[in-house]
């Protein structure tokens, strides 16, 4: 089991507080994302998890038990950081044992659990290597790999995949993703790219300034966004935000609309505006493009629409996919 129930959390740092109450529910087998931007506490807040910070106020719950209080090894958590933390001069499979031997677990159970765990990741024919003759996401398997000899009752990762060039992450998300529906363990994420977000969790919790903005899956916060902060955050390349009086057709203070719900044409529509940057990547093109009276909106049009620097074209949003604020930023339904 992995359920962990949040209630009232609180913490601070002397007089500055850093998660001001916070109530949360994580399902048995769910794979939760903490989102938002760097300074959010989102690795406080797995830090409290974790048992790493003591809570100023309220109470965590793992399987209906009160944690509050107890110490990290009492918690059946495992966590993955950032960095590797592995022992550079054991072998992978000393690093994987690691755990189990300090827990006084028989060397057969050990044999049995850390070959498991090395072909669930695939890692079998690195076992007799040391961290320094692996790549990064493999020293990051030995890392994981470390954590699923355990058993624990949730996993909880901090930033895995932050020191990872751009094509190791892209395939570590995949090979997360798959072990997580392999193990079907609890998986608490902290992540501050909302791709990873999007890609990889069945509830994501958006956080900003330690309160908890909204929590639904991907694709309901994409969709339905409950205000400015989470319909900016969400989405790559961000929401366009209309203002004032380009916004007033629309009978909201401020509206959004996505770069791929605005159609694109050299002919006539609802805004003209001038092309600046052309970002091309294949099947899509993303365009900056200058609107009078609006700003500079971002619109996607296929890779191979005839654009150029400078070109004048129309914007026309989908009227179906506009999102409505109102002055507090709230989303108008």
């Amino acid at each position: 089991m992995g359920n962990i129930t949040l209630k009232k959390v609180n913490k601070s740092f002397g007089a500055t507080q850093v998660i001001p109450g916070i109530d949360l529910a994580i399902e048995d087998g769910e794979f939760v994302v903490f989102v938002g931007p760097s300074g959010c506490g989102k690795s406080t807040l797995l830090r409290l998890i974790a048992g790493l910070e003591d809570t100023t106020s309220g109470t965590i719950e793992i399987d209906g038990k009160n944690v509050t209080a107890a110490p990290p090894a009492k918690r059946g958590l495992a966590m993955v950081f950032q960095s590797y933390a592995l022992y550079p001069h054991m072998t992978v499979r000393n690093n994987i044992a690691f755990p189990l031997k300090m827990a006084k677990v028989t060397p057969e159970v050990i044999d049995k659990k850390v070959t498991e765990a090395a072909r669930v990741l695939n890692l079998t024919d690195y076992l007799d290597r040391r961290p320094g003759q692996l790549s990064g996401g493999q020293r990051q398997r030995v890392a994981i790999g470390r954590a699923i000899v355990r058993e624990p009752a949730a996993f909880l990762f901090d930033e895995p995949l932050s020191n990872l060039d751009a094509a190791l992450r892209g395939t570590m998300r995949l090979e997360i993703s798959q072990l997580h529906h392999q193990l079907k363990t609890t998986m608490v994420y902290v992540t501050h790219d909302q791709v990873e977000a999007m890609t990889m969790a069945d509830k994501i919790v958006v956080l900003n300034a330690g309160n908890i903005e909204q929590v639904g899956s991907p694709l309901d916060l994409y969709n339905k966004p409950d205000n400015l902060f989470v319909a900016g955050f969400i989405g790559s390349p961000r929401m366009n935000f209309v203002k004032g009086e380009a916004a007033m057709p629309y009978s909201a203070p401020t509206v959004g609309i996505r770069p791929e719900h605005i159609k694109l044409s050299k002919e006539g529509g609802t805004w003209k505006g001038v092309v600046g940057v052309a970002e091309h990547l294949g099947s899509d093109t993303f365009l900056h493009v200058s609107v009078d009276g609006v700003g500079m909106m971002t619109v996607r049009a296929s890779g191979d629409f005839p654009v150029n620097h400078g070109d004048a074209v129309f914007l026309t949003p989908d009227v179906g996919r506009i999102h409505r604020f109102d002055g507090n930023g709230v989303v108008i339904r």
